[in-house]
């Protein structure tokens, strides 16, 4: 189930060069890559990037004819030096819209700066609850019956900034963490490229 929601809007449709980072396996990228590719999502990725050299996102992004860079002397850097690299890296490439897809480092104010209202990340949960890591077990934990995933703007707050959209999923009875975490990920595919098609007036 989509819940579109009364607070934020979707800026895919009006920023059309992509800029994801990625840490890990780059699944949610992956979902960007295949709306582009069948027409669903009217958009282009100008570069992937990654904080980690061993990113299996890296070579989805090569399969796919994407430029794909590692910032890893960039991680030696102090926060907002590396903040700083990551925007004037993707500026250089006339990114107009960032994209967090399992991106493990806070957003710093200077790229933030550079992309005001414009870094969207996707976390799994039904924010504002369960915010930062291992949300499943978190909701697991808690007993909840309906967890899920939910797209957002990027602030300075962990997973707190105006929603863009929501999926909901049914918590069931003998779920594990695996299993609920497999659930969730199938809406977040979905959503992440949909996000542009839900605009509330925040």
């Amino acid at each position: 189930m989509t819940v579109p929601t009364k607070k934020g809007s979707g800026p895919f449709s009006a920023e059309r060069r992509i800029g994801v980072l990625i840490s890990g396996r780059g699944s949610n990228l992956q979902s960007i890559i295949d709306a582009i590719r069948v027409g669903r999502l009217d958009a282009s990725i100008a570069v992937v990037v990654s904080n980690r050299a061993d990113a299996n996102g890296l070579e989805r992004a090569r399969d796919a004819g994407i430029e794909a860079l590692t910032s890893v002397r960039a991680r030696m850097l102090i926060a907002t030096r590396y903040d700083r690299a990551i925007a004037n890296l993707l500026q250089a490439r006339g990114v107009g819209l960032v994209c967090l897809a399992g991106f493990m480092r806070l957003v710093g104010r200077p790229l933030l700066d550079a992309f005001p209202q414009r870094i969207l990340n996707i976390h799994p949960s039904l924010l504002p609850s369960f915010p930062g890591l291992e949300a499943q077990r978190q909701a697991l934990e808690h007993g909840v019956q309906v967890a899920g995933a939910t797209v957002h703007l990027v602030t300075s707050e962990l997973d707190g900034g105006p929603i863009v959209l929501q999926a909901a999923v049914p918590v069931l009875p003998d779920d594990t963490v695996e299993t609920l975490s497999a659930r969730v990920l199938i809406e977040e595919h979905r959503i992440y490229p949909e996000s542009d098609r839900h605009r509330a007036q925040r």
